[in-house]
């Protein structure tokens, strides 16, 4: 979200900012929309002045008895009055369609982001681990689940349709130890808040984040007119919505081990099989509210929190700058962690690490006051998967695979499954 004064200010590096974004000039529409209000804004303050002096008129008419002069100023003040409110309800109008038009724009990039259109202008920043080298052709993780029997995709589809999976046993297990592994390196060592957030949440979370109104079809909405939560990252920022918060209690990390809900509706004829793309998933989801000045900062520690995860599961992944149209609508600057697949003999997301700058803070009215200022200053929101639990587990899967078919368990997991050293040895 931006503040009209800004873009009035800024108009051109507003422009620019949108351009990168893969759209066309917006500042002098807008500015346009702005100008309409603070013209109603002027008539009506002009006639609010006039009202105050002609009612101070009609006391002194009466007083030297002018009978006519006061019916006339009466009758002055009840037009007066007919057009403010005219004024009024237009000018709400056109502030609503003001901040509907501003709502549906992405937030701006850093000038560190490339440009670019799509995931093949990102720049890999570097890769951490070295893919294995197997002596034999390894599979894909749904291959090696449906082979051990502890992976169900046709009676999950009896159930609940298509992009849902039923684990079992073992693996149910092993899901689970990387669910609170992950929860633990991250609150145990990393220092952020456990949070247990609600899953159903209003219009006005979905907004503030900025799922909405844009990605309504993203999400899935209840009979009751509530949301199931996509991220974690919508319940944890939103704790700070209309809120000022002391400067000196910040950073504020939080994190949350939670189910997500997405429909995949731009996702027709991607990752049908596996779960790799799946309606439901379970996430660890790092946020962070913080100050202007700590905030890039904030996002290289949230990232190596997040790749920290990585490399005592020892998975080789790259870490990846997304360009200016492959972003978040919220973001400003991400960078993707991408983990080898040996199964599909490529790297594939598993975690998103993003700052947005005070976009989503204007958006929730989330702010905060450092000590001896009078005037409190919108916060600035991170967030970061730390990490997809089902894609970790299909990346221990395949890269963990042997020969016949089991899987080893990776030692940092084995304390979380009883010491179980192997699934599915023969």
């Amino acid at each position: 979200m931006f503040d009209i004064r800004w873009i009035r200010e800024h108009a051109e590096e507003f422009d620019r900012g949108m351009a990168r974004r893969g759209l066309p000039p917006q500042a002098a529409r807008l500015l346009a929309i702005d100008e309409r209000r603070r013209k109603l804004l002027t008539e009506l303050q002009e006639l609010q002045q006039r009202r105050n002096a002609a009612s101070k008129e009609i006391g002194q008419a009466m007083k030297a008895g002018e009978k006519d002069r006061a019916e006339a100023l009466k009758a002055e003040v009840a037009a007066m009055k007919e057009r403010m409110q005219e004024l009024e309800d237009a000018a709400r109008a056109v502030q609503e369609e003001l901040a509907t038009e501003l709502a549906k724009l992405p937030n701006i990039p850093r000038e560190e982001v490339p440009d670019g259109e799509d995931e093949d202008d990102n720049v890999e920043v570097r890769r951490e681990g070295t893919p294995r080298d197997f002596d034999f052709t390894p599979k894909e993780h749904w291959e090696l689940g449906e082979a051990l029997g502890l992976m169900d995709f046709e009676r999950a589809a009896k159930i609940s349709g298509s992009r849902f999976a039923v684990l079992r046993g073992d693996l149910a297990r092993l899901q689970r130890a990387l669910a609170q592994f992950m929860l633990d390196i991250q609150t145990r060592e990393h220092g952020y808040e456990e949070v247990w957030p609600p899953l159903l949440v209003r219009d006005e979370a979905l907004f503030g984040t900025g799922q909405l109104p844009k990605f309504a079809e993203d999400l899935f909405r209840t009979t009751d007119g509530r949301w199931l939560i996509p991220t974690a990252e919508v319940p944890l920022t939103n704790l700070a919505r209309e809120e000022i918060l002391p400067a000196e209690s910040l950073p504020m990390r939080m994190c949350a081990l939670t189910p997500c809900f997405r429909s995949e509706a731009g996702a027709a004829g991607r990752d049908t099989r596996g779960m790799i793309r799946q309606h439901q998933f379970d996430k660890v989801e790092l946020v962070s509210i913080t100050t202007e000045e700590e905030g890039r900062v904030e996002l290289d520690r949230k990232l190596a929190c997040a790749e920290d995860i990585l490399k005592r599961l020892d998975l080789p992944y790259r870490v990846m700058l997304l360009c200016a149209q492959d972003m978040g609508f919220s973001a400003e600057i991400t960078f993707d962690l991408e983990v080898w697949l040996p199964g599909q003999g490529k790297y594939r997301e598993i975690s998103s690490v993003s700052l947005c700058g005070d976009f989503q803070a204007r958006r929730m009215n989330a702010r905060y006051r450092s000590e001896g200022e009078r005037k409190p200053r919108f916060a600035h929101t991170l967030n970061g998967s730390g990490l997809a639990v089902g894609r970790a587990l299909v990346a221990v899967m395949e890269n963990c695979q042997n020969a016949d078919g089991s899987i080893t368990v990776p030692q940092a997991l084995r304390p979380y499954m009883g010491g179980q050293e192997t699934i599915g040895a023969s």
